[in-house]
C-alpha cells in the first residue's frame, strides 16, 4: 500500500482540485523529527491559488482531510502533517510481507527485458586481487535488483583475455620463464614474470616493442602465440572459479575480450562507411569534438587494435544477441571519460541503443590507504582476504557461541557476508579503505550485525514455536514498532530507488536502519510475554526477518539461521 497516494487523494479531494494528485504526491515530505508525523504536505504550493497565508491554508485544511488511515491531521505553521493510524497501517504492511514472503517488494518493471551486466572482468594471467573485489560484488547486487524489478539480468564475465599485456607476458615468459614452474604455481610465478616486465623495460624500452610484436602475432593467429595464449587462459579460469565459488556468484556468460577478435573488422568496416574514421599520426580515430570529448583510436599506428575496438564490437553483438533493455558496465571510475568515447561513437555509427548503455563507476578500493597494483606487485589477494575473514569470524563465534551448531558454514556466511557488505555500505563512488578487523564487529554499520539482527528474530520464532499461537489481527500501536514497520512499508520503494540508481548502497544502508529500529523494539518490548498482543509481535518479528533476509540475499549476502 501506498499511504502517500492516499494522503494526496485526501488533500486533492479537500482541495477542490487546486493541484492533481500526482503533484501534491511530489510535494510530500517525510519530516525530520517523528513528534511532528509521519508525511507533511507544505501549503506554500496552495498560496496562490487561495490567495491565503500558507499557515491559515494548512489550518482550514487540518479539519477538512479525512481518511481512516489517519489517526490524525495536525497544522504547524505552513505544513499540515499527516499521523497515521499505527492500528491500521502496522497490520496492513505486516499481513502484507507475511502473504509475500521474498516476493515482497517485486514489481514488474522490466517485463522481462534483457540487461547484460559486464562485471568482475579479470585479466587473463593475473591473481584476483581485492581490486578485483568491487566490480563483482557492485556488479552481481546490481543484478539481483534488476531482478526483483522484473528484468533478466545477463552476468557477463567480460574477461581480459586480450591486449598488448599478453604480448608482454609472453615477452616475459620467453625471456625468464619456465614451464615447470608455472604448472606448479600458475598464477604467482606469471604475475611474477609481468613484474618483472615492468621492472626490466625502464632501462630497456626495446622490451615494449618486442611485446607488441608478440601481440601482433597473436592477433593474426601464430601458432606459438596462441598456444600460450590458452595456456595461461586455462589456468587463470581455475584461479578464478575458486574465488567465484567463495563468494557464491555465478555468470551466464564468459565472453571475453578474445571472443570479439574475429568481430573488429565489421567494426572498422561500418566506420568507414560513415565516413567516421580518420587518419592521425598513422593512427585511425574517430572525432568526438560535438561531444566535448577527445577523439577515440580505434586502431594504432600498426594496425592492431585497442580496448575501445573491442568494446564496440562487444556492444553491437549484445544489442543484436540480447536485444537488451539496458546494457550495463560496472567499471571504475576512472574510465568514465572512455566509456562517454565508447557511447558516443556507438552513437555517431547510427546504433540507437547505445542511449540505453550506461557505465556504473565505483571508486578505488585501498588497504590501510595504499592503492593496489599489479605492474608494482603490489597485491592483496581476494582469495586470502576471504578466507582470513572466513577463519576470524570461525574465532570469534568460538569465542562467544561454541555450541553453535554448523558454525564453520556459519563462519563462512559471516566472513564472506562482512567483506561484501562492507564493499557495498557505502556509495560505490566513493574510495573504500578495507579494515579486516573493523568490519567483521558485530555492532555498528557492518554486515555481521544486519546478518546477527536477523538470527535474532529467528531465535525469537524458534521460542514462539512451543507456544502455538493463533489469531489474524496483526494491529500494533507501540512507539517502537511504529519505527519497524515504517522501515517495512519503505521496503519496495528502496529497491526501486536502488534500481533506478544502480546502487547497492541504498538496500545496504537500509538493512541497518531497518536493524537498528528492531532492535530497539526487542530492547523495549516483552515480545514473547503471553497477553493479547503477541500474536501481533510475532507477526512484526517474522516480517522483519524476512525483508532481513530478502535484502542480504539482493546484496549477495546469506542471512544465518542462528549466530
Amino acid at each position: 500500500m501506498d499511504y502517500k497516494k492516499i494522503i494526496a487523494a485526501a488533500v486533492f479531494a479537500a482541495t477542490d482540485a487546486a493541484l492533481n494528485e500526482e503533484e501534491i504526491y511530489r510535494l510530500l515530505e517525510v519530516p525530520k523529527q517523528e513528534n511532528l508525523g509521519d508525511y507533511a504536505f507544505p501549503a506554500f504550493a496552495l498560496a496562490k491559488t487561495f490567495h491565503k497565508n500558507p499557515a491559515v491554508i494548512a489550518e482550514e485544511l487540518a479539519t477538512k482531510v479525512k481518511s481512516d488511515y489517519f489517526d490524525h491531521v495536525e497544522a504547524v505553521g505552513p505544513y499540515l502533517n499527516f499521523f497515521l493510524s499505527k492500528n491500521v497501517v502496522s497490520n496492513e504492511v505486516i499481513k502484507q510481507v507475511l502473504n509475500e514472503g521474498a516476493d515482497y517488494g517485486y514489481f514488474d518493471e522490466g517485463h522481462n527485458g534483457n540487461v547484460p551486466i559486464d562485471m568482475s572482468s579479470p585479466n587473463i594471467a593475473k591473481p584476483m586481487s581485492m581490486g578485483h573485489l568491487r566490480s563483482t560484488v557492485i556488479g552481481n547486487a546490481v543484478a539481483n535488483i534488476l531482478a526483483k524489478r522484473g528484468y533478466h539480468p545477463i552476468k557477463d564475465n567480460h574477461l581480459g583475455d586480450w591486449g598488448t599485456q599478453f604480448g608482454k607476458l609472453i615477452t616475459a615468459y620467453k625471456l625468464w620463464g619456465n614451464e615447470e614452474d608455472v604448472k606448479k604455481d600458475p598464477i604467482k610465478n606469471l604475475v611474477a614474470y609481468y613484474v618483472k616486465f615492468h621492472e626490466e623495460d625502464v632501462e630497456h624500452p626495446e622490451l615494449d616493442d618486442e611485446a607488441r610484436l608478440w601481440f601482433k602475432k597473436l592477433e593474426d593467429g601464430d601458432e606459438e602465440a596462441h598456444r600460450l595464449w590458452k595456456w595461461f587462459s586455462e589456468v587463470s579460469l581455475k584461479e578464478f572459479q575458486r574465488v567465484y565459488d567463495i563468494l557464491d556468484i555465478q555468470f551466464d556468460i564468459y565472453n571475453g575480450e578474445a571472443f570479439y577478435n574475429d568481430k573488429l573488422d565489421e567494426v572498422v568496416e561500418l566506420l568507414k562507411q560513415k565516413n567516421l574514421l580518420e587518419e592521425s599520426e598513422g593512427a585511425q580515430i574517430v572525432r568526438l569534438d560535438e561531444y566535448n570529448l577527445s577523439p577515440a583510436v580505434i586502431l594504432k599506428s600498426d594496425g592492431a587494435s585497442l580496448y575501445i575496438t573491442r568494446d564496440l564490437a562487444t556492444a553491437i553483438y549484445r544489442e543484436r544477441e540480447f536485444d537488451f533493455a539496458k546494457n550495463l558496465y560496472v567499471v571504475g571510475s576512472e574510465q568514465t571519460h572512455y566509456f562517454k568515447q565508447v557511447q558516443a561513437v556507438l552513437l555517431k555509427m547510427g546504433f540507437e541503443s547505445a542511449k540505453e548503455m550506461h557505465h556504473i563507476p565505483f571508486g578505488l578500493i585501498t588497504v590501510n590507504g595504499k592503492k593496489l597494483s599489479t605492474r608494482s606487485g603490489r597485491i592483496i589477494l581476494l582469495e586470502e582476504v576471504l578466507n582470513d575473514s572466513m577463519d576470524l569470524a570461525l574465532k570469534m563465534i568460538e569465542a562467544k557461541n561454541p555450541a553453535l551448531p554448523n558454525k564453520e558454514q556459519v563462519a563462512r556466511e559471516v566472513g564472506v557476508g562482512a567483506v561484501v557488505f562492507n564493499d557495498l555500505k557505502n556509495e560505490r563512488i566513493l574510495a573504500e579503505d578495507f579494515n579486516l578487523e573493523e568490519i567483521l564487529k558485530f555492532e555498528g554499520d557492518t554486515g555481521p550485525y544486519v546478518q546477527y539482527t536477523h538470527a535474532r528474530g529467528q531465535s525469537i520464532l524458534r521460542k514462539a514455536q512451543e507456544l502455538a499461537i493463533t489469531g489474524s489481527d496483526y494491529a500494533l500501536d507501540d512507539a517502537n514498532a511504529w519505527v519497524v514497520v515504517k522501515q517495512l512499508e519503505k521496503f519496495p520503494e528502496i529497491v526501486k530507488e536502488a534500481n533506478d540508481r544502480f546502487e547497492p548502497s541504498v538496500i545496504a544502508k537500509y538493512t541497518l536502519k531497518l536493524s537498528q529500529a528492531f532492535n530497539r523494539y526487542y530492547g523495549n518490548s516483552k515480545i514473547l510475554a503471553d497477553d493479547g498482543g503477541i500474536h501481533a509481535r510475532l507477526g512484526l518479528v517474522q516480517a522483519t526477518a524476512t525483508v532481513l533476509k530478502e535484502s542480504l540475499r539482493l546484496l549477495g549476502i546469506k542471512a544465518p539461521e542462528q549466530m
